[in-house]
């Protein structure tokens, strides 16, 4: 009986993936003829950017690098700013996004960390293995051990936004002797996340994308039409982008993400990262031993706002939650000023808990 109920769950679970699966593809269908019919010259262009915007190689954000993983063989791609042999700060970035995300904290940290913005598996300048199965999470965490081991550290500060605050989570559970101190962006616990959606059909809706994206090439497509205009609709929309009160991305910013998202094949990779996640979660470990700082703008169109304050139920050690009420789902970028300062404080509040 119990193995009845077992695949019972299971079948119905995978029904609800594919079914909604479907709906997303219908809306975007919809979508795409409602484009077509009101604009089909401008619905099909496509301009790949052939030279990077000036931004993207401006020192003051630090230095270029690559480095090989042994296991793997795959190349990734960051920019380090800061003294070598200083504490390492990792930075892991979200989707649609790369290591320029994280342009405010490179500039910030550096004086007292040797920060790492990395470009992700499949991500910008780094590998992109062409099967699904090659984005797996088991790979994902792999890697940032892998790249730990690459630089020569053992341990880190670890930050992540949004999907790299999903990965941020999972090293730290999988991997807590290498993490000194969590602070994750708009992204909660995954065992919250993975609860909280089966029971709130709003947050259902509000991370359709997931389910869109398990669709071979058409999310990809999708993305291309009208000169990437979802891409830049999601920084800078009412809906969805900075607010009125944020620090909003200017035109070369918006150009350094359309010049790396717009090469061929650049979107197969970070969309990949999603196609294996309903067979990676639930997950069988919860726990979290370091100390965590949770940041979310809780103006997330994406994420709602009450997984953040369920997330404390997970962490085993000392939790801080901040909420900034006029913030966006890309906080890092909307609000640096502020974010700084609410990890500074948490860094030197840590220090000081540990000499006591």
């Amino acid at each position: 009986a119990r193995r009845v109920m077992v695949a019972a769950r299971a079948l119905l679970f995978w029904a609800l993936v594919y079914s909604y699966c479907g709906v997303c593809a219908c809306i975007a269908g919809l979508r795409l003829l409602w484009s077509i019919g009101r604009r089909p010259g401008e619905t099909f262009r496509w301009v790949v950017r052939e030279n990077p915007p000036a931004c993207l190689n401006d020192p003051s954000l630090g230095t270029h690098c690559y480095v090989r993983i042994k296991d793997s063989g795959l190349r990734f791609h960051y920019v380090a700013a800061g003294e070598r042999g200083k504490p390492l700060m990792l930075l892991l970035h979200g989707f649609p996004e790369f290591w320029y995300s994280w342009r405010h904290q490179l500039r910030e940290f550096k004086s007292e960390y040797r920060v790492v913005a990395l470009d992700l598996r499949g991500y910008g300048e780094t590998d992109a293995p062409p099967h699904k199965e090659n984005y797996k999470l088991d790979c994902l965490i792999a890697d940032i051990k892998d790249i730990l081991e690459s630089l020569g550290y053992n341990k880190c500060v670890l930050i992540g936004h949004d999907w790299g605050g999903m990965i941020a989570w999972l090293v730290a559970i999988c991997y807590p002797e290498m993490v000194t101190k969590l602070i994750v962006v708009n992204f909660p616990h995954p065992s919250v996340f993975t609860e909280y959606i089966l029971r709130h059909p709003s947050q259902l809706i509000k991370s359709g994308y997931y389910f869109f994206f398990q669709m071979p090439w058409f999310p990809e497509f999708m993305f291309t039409l009208n000169d990437f205009k979802v891409l830049k609709s999601l920084f800078t929309s009412q809906a969805t982008g900075i607010g009125r009160k944020g620090c909003r991305l200017t035109a070369e910013d918006i150009e350094a993400y359309l010049y790396v998202f717009s090469q061929p094949g650049a979107l197969t990779g970070p969309i990949n990262h999603y196609r294996t996640i309903f067979s990676c979660l639930p997950l069988q470990h919860h726990e979290v031993i370091m100390p965590t700082l949770l940041l979310w703008g809780e103006r997330d169109a994406f994420m709602e706002v009450e997984m953040a304050e369920i997330t404390r139920i997970y962490v085993k050690n000392h939790f801080r939650l901040t909420i900034l009420s006029e913030a966006s789902h890309w906080l890092q970028q909307d609000q640096p000023d502020i974010v700084n300062k609410l990890i500074w404080t948490f860094l030197k509040e840590e220090t000081k808990r540990k000499r006591e």
